[in-house]
């Protein structure tokens, strides 16, 4: 009897310690305030590279996947129009002028990544390691990707959505977030595409 209530008590202190460390939903602030924006037929969407230390952190944790190789991008979008918007097949993509479109990787491929993660364009050195760090551990097997990445499907009229892309590179301010593949739900009327700048804050 005895042996059954210290198990019970030991995985009460296991789930609280748990619930202690997951973290706190993240929370953007409204898509009005952010200067890189862009709207259009009633969808305005928002984007900022997260390439900054302190912003990192308010959104990762101690986790600083810039560090590692990994650019977030917080994207935001609004819906203002009358209708339904599938944003399943949305493609995200990093461009940067005079240069090819980088893909994001998909959160759940981050944390399969050997290492720090090799940029595939780097305009400014990135380190590649953290003092400290064990080189055969990846940081980025952090279940916090996973959480604070972009998985809205479906957007309804008056709703909005948010969540972090991912891509394997340097940041350069004359960068932008090029947005296609989304379509109108009951039609699948592609809307035209979007570019958002990833220069302003």
């Amino acid at each position: 009897m005895k042996s059954m209530k210290a198990v019970t008590a030991t995985l009460l202190m296991t789930a609280a310690l748990w619930a202690e460390k997951k973290p706190e939903p993240f929370r953007p602030a409204a898509i009005e305030t952010y200067a890189s924006k862009q709207t259009n037929q009633g969808l305005t969407v928002a984007a900022v590279a997260y390439d900054d230390a302190d912003e990192a952190k308010a959104a990762f944790g101690k986790l600083n996947p810039y560090e590692h190789g990994i650019l977030p991008v917080l994207v935001l979008f609004k819906n203002e129009g009358t209708k339904t918007l599938n944003l399943e097949h949305a493609r995200f993509q990093y461009l940067v002028p005079g240069s090819r479109k980088l893909d994001e990787t998909p959160a759940e491929d981050i944390s399969r990544l050997k290492g720090p993660a090799r940029p595939r364009y780097n305009p400014t050195p990135l380190p590649t390691t953290v003092p400290g760090m064990r080189r055969n551990k990846n940081p980025l097997q952090n279940p916090v990707i996973i959480e604070r990445a972009f998985s809205a499907k479906m957007l309804p009229p008056g709703e909005s959505a948010h969540g972090f892309l991912y891509f394997q590179t340097g940041h350069t301010r004359a960068a932008s977030l090029y947005i296609t593949g989304i379509t109108e739900a009951q039609t699948s009327q592609e809307l035209f595409y979007m570019e958002v700048p990833l220069g302003a804050q």
